[in-house]
């Protein structure tokens, strides 16, 4: 295995945390908190891809 990343392993558990959101907030019948949830996995997963482009074009990754 090579050298880890953190931040993708930040990003990661990120996403899964906003998934669980997702599936917490239907189960209390709460549309504002799932639609934040939603918007918060829109956020990180972009985010996540944007880094790991950036970082395929500086050479990092």
């Amino acid at each position: 295995m090579k050298n880890i990343k953190w931040i993708f392993v930040f990003y990661s558990i990120a996403a899964v945390a906003s998934m669980s959101a997702i599936g917490i907030a239907v189960a209390m019948r709460s549309t504002p908190i799932a639609l934040l949830a939603i918007l918060a996995l829109i956020l990180i997963m972009g985010n996540g891809f944007k880094t790991k482009k950036r970082m395929r074009e500086q050479g990092t990754l």
